[in-house]
């Protein structure tokens, strides 16, 4: 049934041209996944769903890809998941072997990608039918889970994650109250009185303020001459049996780091080059351009990227930045992710799994064949680029509801997006506390209008009771990391 859906024509044209924009997305230096997911977003209005998703989800396996070709060529991450692929691919490239790491990373990701499918068509169902038990406390616990992961999205300072994600929760609550009808923090706007809308605050956030933070870091890097065509890009026998075991381990770290909600690819990226220097019986090679340096990581966070739409499809909590702007885009298309989804949908479920594989493989072909042209395409310079992104994100914020209010909106989250990431601030924080807040919010006043002990019925009901005990925990974590830390800085200094 979902071959049936994603064989069709159309579908099958999103599925390419998802492939296909994701690789130059990721390629250009500035854009990452979220961003190009949130800019494409509005063009999927017009569609069905299921194709809409298809061509997003396309883009998301296209981006990592792409973001590689930058990595290699101009030492320049496309996006947060290739920053370690610069330390081994750039100097491959400077080695003259730009073409076999660029090769190995498509090999690689094709590979993850596919073995990452065939792990969501089975771990989901399953995950689905265990979550049918969740009522309103378990689902918040769930919520609540998913909102303090967000340490994993921002890096060493939890502190700045957890007050990204407060304003998140702050902006979730503008507009009408669910459960009495009154109208929360509009100041007396009408435009307010529906809510923050999730799009203009992404394309703000992701798009704008990404931009602006790329205007002026902008260098103009030179991109390595070499030959890049099909088989100047295949790896040598000696580069395969180098790689092979590489691409097993970051494939399979990749899809288990990609379950945890918030952990996604970037993670996911960092632990697998961390594995193979470890297990490596020539460590000293690696920054110096070892090519397992390269297939472990690009694996990884393919695998990962396929892992993230576990927690998002099963349970309705995104597994990195990505997913969470998907997931805002199924829920403004009337489609609520979550156990219930593959009972309801299961044409949408199981025809967006089902292009993932065809998604897999025009990834495999573009990411060889068109490799030239998307070189080609990093010499556009950044003074070009940066007012058609401008453009994107206008248009895009104003097809929402044809209204100026919502180009005003992004224009101030972009203000916002620019000035969190120069403070080292999280905006994936921000919009995974955006998309969840209400239905946290939902789950939390359901589960207290129906308990006699109070917050005690989070603790009562087994399920609930285990999530709690984990959100709790990861709070506590990183709080416990900062004393025993400061504790250390302070006998040191005694010690001096």
């Amino acid at each position: 049934m979902g071959f049936s859906v994603a064989l069709t024509p159309f579908n099958l044209l999103m599925a390419t041209c998802g492939v296909f924009v994701g690789i130059l997305i990721g390629a250009l230096p500035g854009i990452g996944p979220p961003s190009g997911v949130a800019l494409l977003l509005p063009l999927t209005f017009g569609m069905e769903p299921t194709s809409g998703i298809i061509m997003l989800a396309a883009l998301y396996a296209g981006t990592m890809y792409g973001g590689t070709i930058t990595s290699v060529l101009i030492n320049t991450p496309g996006e947060s998941a290739s920053v370690v692929t610069c330390l081994d691919g750039y100097q491959m490239a400077l080695q003259g072997r730009a073409g076999p790491a660029l090769g190995i990373a498509a090999i690689g990701s094709f590979i993850a990608g596919t073995v990452g499918v065939i792990l969501l068509m089975l771990v989901s169902p399953a995950l689905a039918k265990w979550s049918l038990s969740f009522g309103p406390p378990e689902t918040f616990a769930l919520m609540l889970l998913g909102l303090t992961t967000v340490t994993l999205l921002t890096g060493d300072n939890a502190l700045k994650g957890y007050i990204s994600m407060v304003l998140g929760l702050m902006l979730a609550m503008v507009g009408f109250d669910i459960i009495s009808g009154d109208a929360r923090y509009a100041f007396g706007i009408p435009e307010m009185m529906d809510g923050m809308d999730f799009l203009p605050v992404a394309i703000g956030l992701f798009g704008l303020g990404e931009v602006l933070a790329g205007a002026e870091m902008a260098t103009g890097n030179a991109i390595l001459q070499g030959r890049y065509g099909l088989r100047d890009v295949m790896p040598s026998a000696r580069d395969w049996a180098r790689s092979r075991w590489a691409i097993v381990r970051g494939t399979v770290l990749g899809f288990s780091v990609g379950l945890l909600p918030g952990a996604g690819p970037t993670v996911a990226s960092f632990l697998s080059y961390t594995v193979e220097k470890k297990v490596s019986k020539h460590p000293q090679e690696f920054g110096k351009g070892a090519i397992e340096g390269v297939a472990g990581p690009e694996s990884a966070n393919n695998s990962a990227a396929i892992g993230a739409m576990v927690p998002m499809l099963t349970l309705g909590i995104p597994g990195s930045a990505t997913t969470a702007i998907m997931l805002g885009g199924l829920m403004m298309w009337g489609l609520r992710p979550g156990p219930m989804l593959f009972e309801k949908n299961p044409e949408f479920v199981w025809g967006l799994i089902a292009s993932q594989y065809i998604a897999n493989v025009m990834l495999l072909i573009l990411s060889t064949a068109f490799i030239p042209l998307f070189v080609r395409a990093l010499r556009i310079p950044y003074t070009i680029l940066m007012p058609l992104i401008i453009v994107f994100c206008i248009t895009g914020a104003y097809s929402l509801k044809n209204n100026v209010w919502d180009v005003g909106q992004m224009l101030v989250f972009g203000v916002l997006g620019y000035a969190m990431k120069k403070l080292g601030y999280s905006p994936a924080a921000l919009v995974l506390a955006l998309v969840l807040g209400p239905l946290a919010e939902r789950a939390l006043r359901q589960s207290l209008i129906i308990s006699d002990a109070g917050l005690g019925i989070f603790f009562l009901r087994p399920i609930s009771a285990v999530l709690m005990v984990a959100a709790l925990a990861a709070v506590a974590v990183p709080v416990v990391r900062a004393i025993h830390a400061a504790s250390r800085r302070r006998h040191a200094a005694a010690g001096d």
